[in-house]
C-alpha cells in the first residue's frame, strides 16, 4: 500500500510551499487508496467488470516483458508495473441522473456517467491488480463542485460553509483518491466555498501554479509524494498537480487580488526539478488543462489555456500526465520532450465520469543506482457504461440527491406557451429572448447617473439546445437546464462600434455557404460535434437584442468571417456607431471568456454578483406567468445575398 511523503506537513517557513496566512492551511496527511469498495448484490465487479468496460486486452498484454528486462537490461532485471487509475471533469456528477430532465442520463452514445459508476471499476480494478500484487494509485484532474444541480445546491441553496459534507468529498472520499488537481470550476463559488470542500477531503488538493500575489508562493499544495512497496523496494512517485490559468480571467470576481495564476510550463519548471531532487523515480503531472493547445481567451493571458502537450515538450523528466478540461477522449498519446527526447504518456478520461483512465507505469530496478526508471508506458480507458452503481457510494449520497431532486421539480410558475431552444442556433427563438429580457431588465432597474439613460442591450448564447418551458406549469429545473453555467450578470459601457465588432465575432460560428440552402443544422454551422471537436462550441455563439426598443440585424452566411453582419440598425435606424449602450452581460463573456471583442475592456457600469440562473428562477417566481408575447421577437436572421436562409 502506498504511503504519504509530503514536506508540506510541517509549519509554514520560508522553505515550503504552503498557503499564506488567512487563505487556510495545508491538508493533513491521509492514507494512500489502496482498499477496494463494499460491493452490493448485482454489481458488476472483478474481470466481468473490467472485461465489459475494455481492461482485458490491453491491460492484460505484454505482461511477460513486464516481468523481466530486456535489451541490454539484464536478463533478471527488476519490473514493477505501476498502475495509476484516473477521472477527471467529474462536474459533481455522483449518479447517472439528468437532473434537468427527471430521468436517467443518457445520450447518442450510450454513455452513463457519474463517480458511482466509477466506483464499481475503481474497486474491479483494484481487486485483479491485487491478485498480481501490482501497486496502484487513484489520481483526478480536476472540475469537481459545479456542473449539477446537486453541486449548485451545495454551494448555494444549502452551503457547506454553514454546515454538512458536500456529496463530492463523500462519494471521493470512499473511493480513497491519492490526490486531485484543481480545476478551474473549483472557484466558482468562491475561495470560502473551495477551501471548506478541500478541508473535507480524505486526500490532497494540488494546484502548483495557484500562487499568493505577495509571496509568488503556492497557496495550495503543488504536490504529493508517494512511497510504494514492490518487491521489498520503495519506488517514490511525485505527483504534480496544475490548472489551467484561465481561471484568472473567468473567475476574477472571486480571484482577482487574491490568487494569481501561473502557466503550466513555468510552474512545472520549478517543481519537477524538486521532485526528481527529493527522489522520485517516476513524476505524474495531473493537469487540468486540455492537450490541443489553445485558449478561448485569445492573448489576453500570456499562458495558454490548454498546455498539456507543451509541458510534456518543454519539461524534462515526467513520466506520464493525467488530462483534463478538454472534456475529450485519449486513450493514449505520446509526447516527445525536445530536450530529452523521452516519449511522455498523455491520457484523458473523457467527463462526468464516463471513463476511467488506465495509465500502467513499468519501471525496472537498477541496482546500481538504486532507483527505478520507467521503460514502458501504456494506456486506455474503461467506460463506465459497463458497470452498475456502486451500493456503497449511492447510499451515501442518496439523500442529498432526492432533496435535490425534489428542489429541481418543484413548480414555480406556468408558461403560456411551449418555448423550445432546440432551433436557437438557426433562429431567434422565444426561450432565448426570456434570458436577455431578464438580464437586460435587471441591469436597467439598477443603472444610476447618466449611465441610466443609455440604451441596455443583452447578450445570451444558446447553452443548452435540448432546454424548453412546457405550456403549463415550469419547474426549477426547468429554468435551471436553459442556463445551465453559475454565471454572474454585469452591465458595461459600449458603442454601436462594439456592438457590430461583437456581433461578427459571433458570426464566426456560421460555415461559409453557396446559396441559401436548405441546410440542416450541422451543415450550417461550425458547432462542436463528436466528429468535429475542435469547432466552435455553441455557448460562444451570442445574440444581442434590445430591451425598450429593438436591435436588428443579419447574419449573411455567405459573406467572409468579419464581413457577415447586415443591416444593423437601433430602433429602426442605422446603429451609430459612435452610439453609447450598456450591455447586459454574463461574467465569463465579461472577463474574456470566448476572446469576445470590446466587453472585457469596457467600463462597468453594473455588478451585483447576482448568478443569472437564480435570476431567472427569480423572475419565474415573481411574475407566476411566462408570456411570450411580453418579450419575444424575431431581431436576427440568417440571410444569404439577401435571402432568408432556409435550414430544415
Amino acid at each position: 500500500m502506498p504511503s504519504f511523503d509530503d514536506p508540506f506537513r510541517r509549519p509554514v517557513d520560508h522553505d515550503s510551499h504552503c498557503c499564506p496566512p488567512g487563505l487556510g492551511a495545508p491538508h493533513a496527511d491521509i492514507e494512500a487508496a489502496g482498499a477496494g469498495l463494499p460491493g452490493r448484490r448485482g454489481v458488476l465487479t472483478g474481470g466481468a467488470a473490467l472485461v465489459a468496460a475494455g481492461w482485458a486486452a490491453p491491460a492484460l498484454a505484454d505482461e511477460a516483458d513486464d516481468r523481466h528486462g530486456h535489451h541490454g537490461s539484464g536478463k533478471h532485471a527488476e519490473r514493477v508495473r505501476l498502475t495509476v487509475l484516473g477521472t477527471t471533469d467529474l462536474h459533481g456528477n455522483v449518479f447517472n441522473w439528468d437532473y434537468y430532465k427527471n430521468a436517467e442520463y443518457d445520450d447518442k452514445a450510450h454513455n452513463d456517467i457519474g463517480i458511482a459508476k466509477v466506483a464499481t471499476l475503481v474497486k474491479a480494478a483494484r481487486k485483479e491488480l491485487r491478485k498480481k500484487k501490482r501497486p496502484h494509485l487513484l489520481l483526478d484532474a480536476g472540475d469537481t463542485i459545479q456542473g449539477t444541480p446537486l453541486a449548485y445546491y451545495y454551494a448555494r441553496i444549502a452551503p457547506i460553509t454553514k454546515g454538512g459534507e458536500h456529496p463530492m468529498a463523500t462519494a471521493m472520499n470512499l473511493l480513497r483518491y491519492d490526490a486531485a488537481a484543481l480545476g478551474n470550476h473549483e472557484f466558482n463559488y468562491g475561495i470560502d466555498t473551495l477551501r471548506t470542500w478541500e478541508s473535507q477531503l480524505d486526500f490532497p488538493l494540488l494546484g502548483a501554479n495557484v500562487l499568493d500575489p505577495a509571496t509568488g508562493r503556492p497557496v495550495f499544495r503543488p504536490y504529493v509524494i508517494k512511497k510504494i512497496k514492490a518487491k521489498g523496494r520503495t519506488i517514490k512517485v511525485g505527483i504534480l498537480g496544475l490548472v489551467t490559468p484561465g481561471v484568472a480571467i473567468w473567475d476574477k470576481a472571486n480571484v482577482g487580488g487574491k490568487l494569481n495564476f501561473n502557466g503550466l510550463v513555468e510552474q512545472a519548471k520549478v517543481f519537477v526539478p524538486e521532485l526528481k531532487k527529493r527522489g522520485c523515480d517516476l513524476v505524474i503531472v495531473s493537469a487540468h488543462s486540455g492537450a490541443d493547445t489553445s485558449s478561448s481567451y485569445g492573448d489576453a493571458l500570456p499562458y495558454p489555456e490548454n498546455a498539456s502537450t507543451l509541458v510534456a515538450q518543454q519539461v524534462p523528466d515526467i513520466d506520464a500526465i493525467l488530462v483534463g478540461h478538454a472534456h475529450v477522449e485519449i486513450p493514449e498519446r505520446y509526447v516527445t520532450n525536445e530536450q530529452t527526447g523521452k516519449q511522455v504518456l498523455l491520457c484523458e478520461p473523457y467527463y462526468w465520469g464516463m471513463r476511467l483512465a488506465v495509465m500502467n507505469l513499468t519501471v525496472e530496478y537498477h541496482a546500481r543506482k538504486k532507483s527505478w526508471t520507467l521503460v514502458k508506458a501504456r494506456s486506455h480507458l474503461l467506460n463506465s457504461n459497463a458497470a452498475k452503481e456502486n451500493g456503497k457510494v449511492a447510499k451515501a449520497v442518496r439523500a442529498q440527491h432526492d432533496k435535490v431532486v425534489s428542489y429541481v421539480n418543484a413548480p414555480i410558475g406556468t408558461s403560456t406557451a411551449t418555448l423550445s431552444a432546440a432551433r436557437s442556433v438557426v433562429e431567434d427563438v422565444p426561450i432565448i429572448d426570456f434570458i436577455q429580457y431578464v438580464q437586460a431588465g435587471a441591469v436597467k432597474a439598477a443603472l444610476t447617473g447618466t449611465d441610466a439613460t443609455l440604451p441596455v442591450l443583452s447578450e445570451a448564447a444558446p447553452f443548452n439546445r435540448s432546454a424548453s418551458f412546457p405550456q403549463g406549469q415550469v419547474s426549477v429545473r426547468d429554468v435551471a437546464g436553459l442556463y445551465i453555467y453559475d454565471n454572474t450578470l454585469l452591465g458595461v459601457r459600449i458603442t454601436g462600434a462594439d456592438v457590430k465588432a461583437y456581433l461578427e465575432y459571433s458570426a464566426a460560428y456560421f460555415k461559409k455557404q453557396g446559396g441559401a440552402g436548405p441546410y440542416t443544422l450541422d451543415q450550417l454551422t461550425n458547432a462542436v460535434t463528436p466528429q468535429a471537436p475542435t469547432g466552435t462550441p455553441d455557448y460562444n455563439f451570442d445574440s444581442i437584442r434590445g430591451l425598450d426598443k429593438h436591435l436588428t440585424y443579419r447574419i449573411d452566411v455567405g459573406k467572409d468571417v468579419g464581413s457577415r453582419i447586415i443591416d444593423l440598425q437601433y430602433d429602426g435606424q442605422p446603429i451609430d456607431p459612435a452610439a453609447q449602450f450598456v450591455l447586459a452581460v454574463n461574467n465569463y463573456r465579461q472577463s474574456g471568456g470566448g476572446g469576445f471583442p470590446a466587453v472585457k475592456a469596457a467600463p462597468v457600469v453594473y455588478n451585483a454578483q447576482v448568478e443569472i440562473r437564480q435570476l431567472l428562477i427569480d423572475w419565474v417566481t415573481a411574475n407566476h406567468t411566462i408570456d411570450q408575447s411580453t418579450f419575444a421577437s424575431v431581431d436576427w436572421k440568417l440571410a444569404y445575398n439577401g435571402a432568408d436562409v432556409v435550414v430544415s
